[in-house]
């Protein structure tokens, strides 16, 4: 019985809801109405403010065209007048460049003379400590060597093996 009168219902309202449509033809307006006061003027003050700043940059872009050809044709003015001094000054400079490379010459032969000796000189400071390095490794390792014969009677092949082993032990530790 419920789903009877569900069908029956549902038949009763395919007809058009003249209600429904008004009630969504007066919001539209409505809607419409709100759009234009809100939206629709400010968005073409916006429009207009864009162009007329479209306009003011073209007006500018093109002012800006004529000043830099007026400036281009400075630069080049400029330029001829700035080779022409440029060539003089090149032509100054070689002439101070000789004197001071003559200079320089003299100078660099000095100090590569005086590097030199002290160059020497160091090498011979590091010579010296090298071999008194020298002079006590081997003094420790005799001490090393004397103390181990001293506890053991060797046999001449015992003594070299003995002798390899402390350089080898000497060498570690470096």
């Amino acid at each position: 019985m419920f789903t009877s009168s569900l069908v029956l219902g549902a038949a009763a309202h395919t007809g058009i809801n003249y209600g429904d449509i008004v009630f969504q033809l007066l919001m539209f307006i409505v809607l419409m109405v709100l759009l234009k006061k809100f939206a629709w003027g400010p968005l073409m003050g916006i429009m207009k403010q864009r162009e007329e700043h479209v306009a003011n940059e073209i007006t500018a872009a093109e002012n800006s065209r004529k000043e830099a050809a007026k400036l281009v044709e400075e630069q080049r003015n400029m330029l001829k007048e700035a080779r022409t001094d440029a060539q003089n000054l090149i032509e100054s400079a070689k002439k101070q460049g000789d004197l001071q490379r003559e200079e320089i010459i003299a100078t660099a032969r000095g100090e590569a003379e005086r590097l030199k000796e002290s160059a020497k000189l160091e090498i011979e400071q590091q010579k010296e400590k090298a071999v008194a390095a020298i002079r006590e490794q081997v003094a420790s390792l005799s001490v090393l060597i004397a103390s181990k014969v001293i506890e053991k009677e060797l046999s001449a092949q015992d003594q070299d093996k003995l002798i390899n082993e402390y350089i080898q032990e000497a060498g570690e530790e470096r």
